[in-house]
């Protein structure tokens, strides 16, 4: 049985997922791990479970050729180097679903506390002050939600905002069909301009890094709020804190930030610490209890399915192979070069061996082909010690039987 290690916590209900498959061998872990610890922990180990504390470079992948695949217990993938681990024949998956309804109930959570300047109504009466005035306080119904990013979590803070009386626009450098009224718009301009509140779910990357800018922040509507919940990297920190200490904005909520501390004892460097109606939370928008036995059991489900039969539907650095039954006596899962021919040398090495094919499930992406091959006859070491020396393979093992 594959060697599993899981580190940060990973929910019970992905172990529970790994046991009731037949699942033993597990390493769990609370935290994530220095260096030197997190290659003592991966020593071995097949399959490995990380949120988004643990890093896994191309070195990592290198030094461990024994990991065959990696879940991340999580949304976001950029902890991973995934083109290395893409190379090495080894797929990730994540979980782009399970926390979904947890960020979006914060965000709108966060909408109407500062439409209505909760937080900073809350700290003066911690302070002994009994302000009651309603100056610069708003109902949320009737007011317009900008949605920068109309994915899962976007579309879902849409419907969940018309249904206390949002009108919603929305901006995705991609054409998205619109949930409930919510209605596109060409521009972030355009967004920015009619917009009370912008919520933003936008992936990292350069294409996206500091999107609100001073530029950007000058263009939304006066005393409009500004949330994100998406990367630390896509606000100007300094440009945002501008704007709400000269009133210009009327809020802002993050739950990301661009530098976030290492530990729960390490307070959170930032100029908006302190400034009033702003809510900072500590990356925690999709954790909820539901959300994190969601995520344990989606995670784990997608790793069991392709060690035991090399299922890579929803991986996001490789070619996605749904489930198959099995066909043969045995199911080989063979990654290769994807160069012309591979798949006619990969035949001809189980015939050569005896083995015949009852079937097959090829698909191809970028550097690498990845096919499954259902065959009957005796699939020994001696004929997997042969697939793997082949100057085309990359990695090849058995699926676990069902």
């Amino acid at each position: 049985m594959a060697q599993i290690v899981l580190f940060e916590n990973v929910h019970p209900s992905g172990v529970a997922v790994f046991r009731d498959a037949g699942f033993n061998d597990i390493a769990t872990y609370s935290s994530s791990l220095p260096p030197a610890e997190l290659r003592a922990a991966l020593a071995g180990a097949e399959v490995v479970g990380i949120r988004s504390r643990t890093h896994l470079d191309a070195a990592l992948f290198k030094e461990f050729p024994s990991v065959r695949v990696v879940g991340c217990f999580c949304i976001g993938t950029n902890q991973v180097d995934l083109d290395s681990a893409m190379r090495g024949g080894v797929p990730v998956f994540n979980a782009p679903f399970s926390n979904t309804r947890s960020v979006a109930e914060l965000v709108l959570a966060e909408a109407i506390l500062l439409l209505r300047r909760v937080p900073e109504k809350n700290e003066r009466v911690h302070q002994g002050h009994w302000d009651k005035t309603a100056t610069g306080a708003y109902e949320a119904r009737g007011k317009t939600l900008g949605v920068v990013g109309y994915g899962n979590i976007g579309s879902q803070v849409g419907t969940l905002a018309e249904s206390v009386g949002m009108r919603v626009v929305f901006h995705d450098v991609e054409a998205k069909l619109p949930l409930g009224n919510a209605r596109a718009v060409s521009t972030l301009a355009e967004l920015l301009a009619q917009s009370d509140v912008v919520t933003l779910h936008v992936p990292g990357g350069r294409s996206t890094e500091n999107i609100m800018n001073a530029e950007t922040l000058a263009q939304m509507k006066p005393g409009a709020i500004l949330i994100n919940a998406s990367r630390g990297t896509v606000v100007d920190i300094d440009a945002l804190h501008a704007a709400l200490s000269s009133q210009r904005l009327g809020g802002a909520a993050l739950d990301v930030f661009p530098v976030e501390p290492k530990s729960k004892d390490e307070p959170l460097a930032s100029p908006l610490v302190g400034l009033p109606n702003v809510i900072l939370t500590p990356h925690i928008a999709g954790s909820t209890q539901e959300s994190q036995e969601n995520i344990g059991r989606e995670v784990a489900e997608k790793l069991v399915r392709f060690i035991q039969s090399g299922t890579t539907k929803g991986a996001v650095n490789f070619p996605e192979l749904p489930f198959t039954e099995y066909s043969g006596a045995a199911r080989i899962l063979h990654i290769h070069k994807n160069v012309p021919g591979a798949l006619g040398t990969l035949d001809n090495l189980l015939a050569e061996h005896g083995l015949n094919i009852c079937s097959q499930n090829l698909q191809t992406r970028g550097e690498i082909g990845y096919v499954v091959t259902d065959v009957d006859g005796e699939v020994n070491d001696k004929v997997m010690a042969a697939l793997r020396a082949h100057p085309i393979t990359i990695r090849c093992e058995k699926a676990a039987s069902l």
